[in-house]
């Protein structure tokens, strides 16, 4: 039997996870806590740590992470294999390093040629560091008006879907303050409406989101959108944002209802990686992103 879209992307999420991690997911029967759901990364950028990946790699590690995404093009794959191989700790996925220069939705075909290739080598080197998720932002609104650079950045990107199926690796949509696919009024009863839109469009099962909990607490509900995008969403990154003070916050200050979130995340049953996306610094700062982000999921520290 032929799985939908959605139902065979949120398989696809566990099954993938459960790979890196398998005792990770050993979870309680009847536990309605998200322990046991949820693997924690950080971006690259973060690790402020002297010396090479390698020992950026062990902070990772020590700091109580279960992972860590790199950014591509650009990555070093042999050194990146070099410190998976020494550390033990999985590249998850990566970033993609020029879609905000070089975007899906720029008028200039050459231009969007080169977001296109810079695409598909992102696939290429998170497959050959072991990751299943390239993140995407697609463009941007000042490219254009919204039907032109939606038709645009969707032909585009289905180019690289063949691709991504080939290597088993995801593109993950972020939602980011980009003037597209939201209202940016600030209105804070705004809807996951075009994102939903936007990726069912695509209709592809290695096309999902990547959905930042914080970069829109500020238009709507974070509870609420993700209970709507469901099972589109393949991976998490996270922040925290205060609407009182209209600024991004460490992970559980500001006013997010992160209470909402966890039961959100419980009834869409996601299961996967969750990424902060925080100011970084050395080992003691990374420990306390970690730590921040087990009060905010509700997670029991490692031993």
């Amino acid at each position: 039997m032929k799985l939908s879209r959605r139902r065979f992307s949120q398989t696809l999420a566990a099954s993938a996870a459960a790979t890196v991690a398998p005792t990770a997911f050993a979870s309680v029967a009847g536990d309605a806590s998200l322990n046991g759901k949820l693997l924690k990364t950080l971006k690259i950028g973060m690790v402020k740590v002297e010396g090479g990946l390698v020992k950026k790699f062990e902070a990772v590690k020590a700091a109580g992470f279960d992972g860590i995404e790199m950014n591509a093009p650009g990555m070093d794959v042999a050194e990146t294999k070099k410190a998976i191989a020494e550390t033990g700790l999985p590249v998850d996925g990566t970033v993609n390093s020029t879609h905000w220069q070089v975007r899906h939705t720029d008028p200039g075909p050459d231009v969007r040629a080169r977001a296109l290739e810079s695409l598909k080598q992102a696939l290429r080197m998170t497959h050959e560091v072991g990751g299943d998720t390239a993140l995407l932002v697609v463009g941007h609104g000042k490219d254009g008006d919204e039907e032109e650079i939606w038709k645009r950045s969707i032909a585009n990107i289905e180019q690289a879907i063949p691709l991504a199926e080939k290597l088993k690796v995801r593109i993950a949509i972020e939602n980011v303050w980009n003037h597209f696919l939201y209202d940016h009024q600030g209105d804070s009863s705004q809807t996951a409406d075009k994102f939903v839109r936007y990726v069912d469009e695509l209709d592809s099962e290695w096309v999902g989101m990547q959905f930042d909990i914080g970069n829109h607490w500020k238009y709507g509900s974070m509870g609420d959108w993700i209970r709507q995008l469901g099972s589109r969403i393949v991976k998490l990154d996270l922040k925290g944002f205060s609407r009182a003070q209209n600024k991004f916050t460490k992970i559980t200050e500001g006013d997010l209802d992160w209470a909402d979130v966890r039961k959100a995340l419980l009834e869409i049953k996601f299961q996967g990686w969750a990424a902060a996306e925080v100011g970084g610094g050395n080992l003691d700062r990374l420990k306390e992103v970690s730590a921040n982000m087990d009060k905010a999921f509700g997670l029991t520290p490692k031993a």
